[in-house]
């Protein structure tokens, strides 16, 4: 049986590395002998980020170590290998720099572990999108078990951002997409979930990603587009009599009126489009010499 998983992850990874004394595990390897973390929540590495910190590496070296497993169950005549749990960006970059050997620390973690650190590191640096952390969040509760509130405190987040987050994992495949390579942000996504058809979120982000809206402009998008579609369910489920009424109140009054019927009564609506407009309603209703 796997060892219980441990918690205060979210707490910080710095407890993984003590400072003042010599640090257990730690150990120089080839960096050949290293292989990913097959549960690394990122899909998507920025080349051109990646470069930069390898420059930064070749001229200052890795100053934090990786940390890893050592790989069980292979040929013990061939050298160890090692699986990481943390530090992929830099194990990337630290290849691309050329660098031959590494510094790791060997730990010992369980696959729900190797996750949740991965995840955890990923989000102290900033360096995860928020779709690949709503899948580590949806992974963690499908294949662990754990509840959304245990998710929370297991990487330090609360409980709500873990389930608005996980709420992006609804959208449809574009939408994800799109917020996976940065045509849209988080912002944006959650004005689309306010949206109930795959087809209005579909279209809304396409008028989103061409005309380059701000996220404040694609929430206004979205209730405009909630407005027509509540206005079009109410064309379609009106009697022919509230529609013959409505006609004829619009022609009574000279503008536009809508009607809103219920079971216990409902709303005339008179609609004016200028101060003009308005006067001329006050002085034939208000105001008349009856």
């Amino acid at each position: 049986m796997a060892p219980k998983a441990r918690g205060g992850l979210g707490k910080g990874l710095g407890a993984l590395i003590p400072s003042g004394e010599p640090t257990p595990g730690l150990k120089k390897v080839s960096i050949d002998a290293i292989i990913p973390n097959p549960r690394q929540p990122r899909s998507v590495f920025d080349e051109e980020a990646l470069r930069e910190l390898a420059d930064s590496i070749r001229e200052l070296g890795l100053i934090q170590p990786l940390i890893v497993q050592q790989v069980v169950g292979e040929d013990i005549t061939q050298p160890p290998r090692y699986q990481l749990i943390t530090g992929e960006r830099r194990w990337r970059a630290a290849r691309l720099a050329g660098l031959q050997h590494v510094d790791v620390i060997v730990k010992e973690a369980t696959p729900q572990e190797m996750l949740e650190l991965a995840l955890v590191e990923n989000i102290q640096r900033a360096d995860l999108n928020p779709l690949e952390e709503a899948n580590a969040y949806s992974q963690l509760a499908e294949e662990f078990g754990l509840t959304q509130e245990r998710i929370a405190e297991r990487v330090g987040r609360s409980r709500v951002s873990v389930t608005n987050t996980m709420r992006l994992l609804r959208l449809p495949d574009a939408v994800r997409e799109a917020l996976l390579h940065d045509q849209i942000t988080e912002g944006h996504a959650r004005a689309l979930l306010m949206l109930d058809g795959e087809e209005e979120q579909l279209l809304a982000l396409k008028t989103i990603v061409k005309q380059s809206l701000s996220v404040r402009q694609a929430e206004e998008l979205v209730r405009r587009i909630q407005a027509a579609t509540q206005e079009t369910t109410r064309q379609r489920t009106r009697s022919p009599e509230t529609e013959a009424l409505e006609r004829q109140f619009t022609e009574a009054f000279g503008t536009k009126v809508d009607l809103f019927r219920s079971r216990k009564g409902g709303r005339l609506v008179i609609h004016f489009y200028s101060e003009e407009d308005l006067q001329s309603l006050y002085e034939r209703f208000v105001d008349a010499d009856y």
